[in-house]
């Protein structure tokens, strides 16, 4: 029997294409990481507020594959078609 490790990502928003409605998806979309074994731990946002940072942590890689590929998820983020934040995602550990 294996043990799958949690993994840490940090993510780093850009909300430049539209603010409010990339703050609105945000909001949404971080609110379904505890369906897949996420959570939240740091929510970060620049002076100008056109940038965020999340540091996420899943229980287990299958917890973030899911997340990804959560209907709700892609469903938000298809409605905003451009306006939709950039994100990059980067795995971290502790160092």
């Amino acid at each position: 029997m294996t043990t799958e490790q949690a993994v840490l990502l940090v993510a780093l928003v850009d909300l430049s294409a539209d603010v409010d409605a990339g703050r609105r998806y945000e909001d949404a979309v971080l609110a379904l990481l505890g369906r897949h074994g996420g959570e939240l731990e740091r929510r970060l946002r620049t002076g100008d507020g056109e940038t965020e940072v999340h540091v996420i942590r899943f229980a287990a890689r299958a917890g973030l594959d899911a997340f990804l590929v959560d209907p709700e998820r892609v469903a938000l983020r298809a409605e905003l078609g451009d306006a939709a934040p950039a994100t990059r995602v980067l795995e971290v550990h502790d160092v």
